[in-house]
């Protein structure tokens, strides 16, 4: 029997991560770490500053894997999601049974929330189911949700109203907005939205040094907000953005 520890980080910032995932990360002798390439090594280095900060002393190994690719053109989207993840399972069977050792404990650190749009849950289960052993405690973190609300210092819904939670992907089959957050927008699909009553709070690399937030009338800002993302993209070579859709009252 294995044992891994999934520990919600927090959206970038090492102050939001919680006395749970502080206790988890001293008990963790391995770090399991995704590489996603040179264009977002700064990601690598956000976690092994928090390591820095949290296990001065030191005592575990850092294990850094090299995400496999995902064809992000592909027609049949949730197709290629899966088979993505059945490449992540099978090099986290690899890992975890070539370097978690008997009386040893390994972690994940996970960008925000777990249980929020993170992936690594489902893979594990597929990795259960391929026949390793495995025990997992999961520490939930601050998710990008929460820091966004808090950093324009709004609530997430309003009294009576329902929130809902999205893909950008998706944004467009939604007949009505009250309050609609919006994750994993690649695309900017605000932009395409001609209604005249929604306000936008929209926030970019969330609880790091390179915060950036936006807020207004979606007609007056949306420009704006394009404008600045693809800038952010091209000097960071990467963005992790969110955004709250909310209908004028």
């Amino acid at each position: 029997m294995k044992d891994l520890l999934l520990i919600g980080i927090g959206p970038g910032d090492p102050r939001q991560i919680t006395y749970e995932a502080v206790e988890a990360l001293r008990r963790a002798s391995v770090f399991f770490v995704l590489d996603k390439g040179t264009q977002k090594d700064e990601l690598v280095r956000l976690r092994k500053a928090i390591l820095e900060r949290y296990r001065p002393e030191g005592g575990y190994r850092l294990v850094q894997l090299a995400d496999p690719s995902r064809d992000g053109q592909a027609a049949d989207y949730v197709g290629a999601v899966q088979d993505w993840h059945r490449q992540r399972a099978a090099l986290y069977a690899r890992m975890i049974e070539d370097e978690v050792a008997v009386g040893e404990t390994g972690a994940f650190l996970l960008w925000g929330e777990p249980g929020l749009y993170d992936s690594t849950l489902r893979i594990l289960d597929l990795v259960r189911e391929g026949g390793l052993a495995v025990r997992l405690q999961v520490v939930p973190g601050i998710s990008s949700v929460q820091a966004l609300a808090a950093r324009h210092q709004v609530p997430l819904n309003r009294i009576g109203e329902p929130l809902t939670v999205l893909p950008g992907r998706r944004l467009a089959e939604q007949a009505r907005i009250d309050n609609v957050v919006v994750m994993l927008d690649g695309q900017g699909a605000f932009a395409a939205l001609d209604d005249p009553d929604l306000i936008i709070y929209w926030g970019a690399y969330l609880g790091t040094a390179d915060e950036v937030l936006i807020a207004g009338p979606l007609q007056a800002v949306k420009a704006r907000i394009l404008q600045v993302r693809a800038q952010e993209r091209l000097r960071k070579g990467w963005i992790m953005d969110t955004y709250l859709l909310r209908r004028t009252l």
